[in-house]
């Protein structure tokens, strides 16, 4: 990945007093740098969309990237008594 020339950075502080500003630049000149332990890169919409990768639906990702060649055996849905995975995902 190629690091953008980004020029100075914004202090937080200044960041919020000017928003519209560091909006403004983003927009005319390019990504605007803010803060500097934990800098943080305000885009533009459009420059965000057009470099993000693209996203797949899980399904599809799922069905194009399932194992081929196995013999899997499922579970008999039927049985009442049948163990339920997944049953205690929110009890951490």
């Amino acid at each position: 990945m190629v690091k953008a020339d980004l020029g100075s950075t914004w202090t937080v502080a200044e960041a919020k007093a000017r928003l519209s500003e560091v909006l403004r630049l983003a927009e005319e000149e390019g990504p605007q740098r803010i803060g500097v332990r934990k800098p943080c890169i305000v885009v533009t919409e459009h420059l965000w969309l057009e470099r993000a990768p693209e996203h797949k639906h899980m399904g599809r990702w799922l069905v194009e990237n399932m194992p081929r060649g196995l013999d899997l055996e499922l579970p008999d849905r039927s049985e009442p008594d049948r163990e339920v995975p997944f049953l205690d995902w929110d009890k951490g």
